[in-house]
């Protein structure tokens, strides 16, 4: 069903509501976009540095539409406080009043609060196949969409809808980011290949892209082929730059954008790389902004 059914489904919206953007730049750690130094992200405000729930996308993403944003892990604070707090934003980020933890219950999932309650329009184009529409994160959303490729954000901005109407709620999860760091343009047959982690992915649904044949690692990569692989991902926030320049100038005045990611990378940092069953600070550490599209 488009975002232009109907919506006998659901009430009118309050007065005022803002129209909500999420884009997750998938496995970005936070150092890469201090790195890359992206001007148009710039724009929404300074960068943060905060912390994912989680390691991997599937279990990130299903937190971020719980509406646990990345948090600031500070100290000295009870978690329910802490959670009372960052609810309490959506009153800004919505431009609706009163919002609260319990105003989510007993569903406690944004799309479902977004629809139902204030009358949203909701939708999602991800890049992961293991966001795709079969997954359970897909409830309650007017459209969704997994992209044909994985790493072309500019692809989405086409399908984007933003009634006059009602209110949008959209998350936009972009693939550049995430291994091998590639851009629309570039030929498959140069992206990095590393040996082992093209198989394991490819048995885990294809959340890691490529072809060939994979062999299991003889050796862990060296300090050059770590450093390679991360200056792809810096490469890749300044495509996205230009993407998210021009998502800027397509949505209504009246949007309130969030850019974060799902959990951040490793680049042999204690001798790891990547993301998912690995426990350290850089997994865990993304960036985040947000604040009316400038």
């Amino acid at each position: 069903m488009g975002a232009a059914a109907s919506q006998a489904d659901r009430p009118a919206p309050p007065p005022g509501a803002r129209n909500l953007v999420v884009v997750v730049l998938d496995s970005l750690r936070y150092d890469s976009w201090v790195e890359a130094a992206p001007t148009a992200l710039a724009q929404l405000g300074p960068v943060e540095r905060r912390w994912s729930y989680a390691t991997w996308t599937a279990p990130s993403h299903y937190n971020l539409l719980m509406g646990l944003l990345p948090h600031t892990s500070p100290p000295e604070v009870y978690a329910s406080e802490y959670y009372k707090q960052d609810f309490r934003r959506y009153s800004e980020r919505l431009g609706v009043e009163g919002m609260e933890f319990n105003r989510l219950l007993p569903s406690i999932f944004m799309p479902t609060y977004l629809r139902h309650t204030l009358g949203y329009r909701t939708g999602a184009l991800v890049s992961m196949p293991v966001l795709n529409p079969h997954t359970a994160i897909n409830r309650d959303f007017d459209v969704y969409e997994l992209m044909p490729t994985h790493n072309d954000m500019a692809a989405m901005l086409p399908r984007l809808e933003l009634g006059d109407d009602r209110p949008s709620f959209w998350l936009l999860n972009a693939g550049e980011t995430h291994y091998p760091y590639a851009l629309p343009d570039e030929d498959p047959s140069e992206w990095p290949r590393i040996s082992g982690v093209h198989g394991v992915f490819k048995r885990l649904g294809e959340e890691g892209e490529g072809s060939g044949e994979e062999t299991e690692p003889r050796e862990f990569f060296d300090a050059a082929r770590m450093r390679e692989l991360r200056d792809r991902q810096i490469r890749a926030v300044g495509h996205l730059d230009g993407v998210i320049a021009r998502l800027f100038d397509q949505l209504p005045s009246n949007t309130w954008v969030i850019v974060t990611s799902d959990h951040g990378e490793l680049f042999g940092e204690d001798r790891y790389f990547g993301h998912g069953p690995v426990m350290h600070e850089k997994v865990l550490e993304v960036p985040y902004v947000e604040g009316l599209v400038p």
